[in-house]
């Protein structure tokens, strides 16, 4: 089937994550992952064979066969890894859009706690156009890595999808988050308003026994962990 402008309307997400994915066809250091999500099996069957029939720069661009633990159906794409990434990015981002009918495309590098909007100069100044400078970026010990973040913890996995981080410890149900803020431990306590909340015990409590030996605080609705200096602040929610 040829897609046409607004096939896939409202099934595709506005997040595109870059490098969060091994490769097939070769070194994470030589190529260029993307990422897109879709809501149907369908929708990503469909966007991956849009990638490899239209863009000739594309290497390989897979579906998932089925659907992922945030709920979501995988598109894969893989480019060399060159000067000419970002604005191949941009082709395929607009023809996302274009399909999709979406607008404000934003992009997440290596499991980053932010998403960044999309356009070639963001692109140019945070994707690693060669391996050298691959391997210094994902090599840094960052806890803005929302996976280096919880390195010390009992859980068996760490999802991020749009806003919402997914922590999930073995045999038990997992906790969702909305992300509001991260950065210098300083930083994040001097921009608080909200006051220390000392009915909140109990749920740090059972979030130390859930995720492990992490300093967490409550004020008023928003949770903060900390690790090594570095402080993230969370809202509870149910999915």
């Amino acid at each position: 089937m040829t897609l046409k402008h607004g096939d896939l309307r409202d099934l595709v997400y506005h997040i595109l994550e870059i490098d969060s994915f091994k490769s097939k066809m070769g070194s994470d250091e030589e190529i260029v992952t993307l990422g897109f999500s879709t809501k149907t099996k369908e929708a990503a069957d469909d966007l991956a064979n849009f990638f490899e029939k239209g863009y000739d720069f594309v290497l390989d661009a897979d579906a998932t066969p089925g659907e992922q633990s945030d709920g979501t159906y995988k598109v894969f794409v893989e480019l060399e890894r060159s000067n000419e990434v970002p604005s191949e990015i941009m082709e395929l981002a607009n023809g996302v859009e274009n399909l999709a009918k979406l607008k404000n495309l934003k992009f997440r590098y290596y499991k980053n706690w932010r998403s960044q909007p999309l356009d070639e100069t963001e692109l140019e100044s945070t994707v690693p156009l060669d391996s050298e400078n691959y391997g210094i970026k994902v090599n840094e010990s960052n806890l803005s890595n929302y996976k280096n973040f919880f390195n010390r913890s009992f859980v068996e996995s760490v999802d991020m999808f749009d806003n919402v981080l997914r922590i999930k410890k073995k045999y038990a149900d997992p906790v969702f988050f909305e992300f509001v803020d991260c950065g210098n431990r300083d930083d994040i306590m001097s921009s608080l308003t909200e006051s220390f909340n000392i009915d909140g015990y109990s749920e740090i409590l059972y979030l130390t026994k859930y995720i492990g030996d992490y300093a967490i605080t409550k004020y008023g609705d928003k949770i903060v962990m900390e690790n090594q200096g570095y402080s993230v602040v969370l809202k509870r929610i149910q999915t």
